[in-house]
């Protein structure tokens, strides 16, 4: 019998993070992540659907911090300078946890199934920053646009700073990303 203690979704993610890390995600099952962890399957299942949940359950967290940035940014901000507040406050997010944030793109580059699904979380960002900006009265195509921008320019930035063997700040890694970009839509 398993013996009750605190944080069983937390002492799961633990697990399944180490097991990841050693075996891989294809080699892990939820059977070895509640036996690392301590605890039942059946409990696993009350906190994640699956297993690739450990590595996605952040997503619509972090989806409405994108959001409600953007529709929180000043009335003056343009879509592009609305998006970009809405990265950096993200990027402030991901500073706290930055050693969760290396593994798990170091797991998520392991596996194709993996990899799909994290395209599929970018998609779902770049249209929910797309539906913000249209609440904020931006037309399409400018709104779909600038979402799909907003969600390129965060991966390559997020890439960027895991890679870095010099712990730096997300936030600043995105705003020289915007700004290249801006150098490379500049007209002469």
């Amino acid at each position: 019998m398993v013996r009750w203690e605190p944080d069983s979704r937390g002492r799961l993610a633990q697990a399944a993070m180490e097991l990841y890390g050693e075996r891989g995600f294809d080699q892990t099952t939820v059977a070895d992540i509640a036996q690392r962890a301590g605890l039942t399957e059946r409990t696993f299942f009350r906190h994640f659907s699956d297993k690739r949940e450990v590595l996605f359950s952040g997503a619509h967290a972090l989806q409405e911090l994108l959001v409600n940035a953007v529709v929180n940014a000043p009335d003056s901000a343009a879509p592009l300078e609305a998006v970009s507040l809405s990265l950096e406050a993200a990027g402030n997010l991901f500073n706290a946890r930055r050693d969760f944030s290396v593994q798990r793109q170091r797991i998520i580059e392991g596996s194709a199934e993996l990899q799909e699904r994290e395209l599929i979380k970018l998609s779902s960002l770049a249209a929910a920053l797309a539906n913000a900006l249209r609440q904020r009265g931006v037309a399409d195509p400018t709104a779909g646009l600038t979402g799909e921008v907003a969600i390129a320019l965060f991966k390559i930035s997020f890439e960027r700073w895991v890679s870095s063997s010099e712990p730096s700040d997300l936030a600043e890694v995105l705003r020289d990303s915007l700004e290249q970009l801006r150098v490379v839509t500049a007209t002469t």
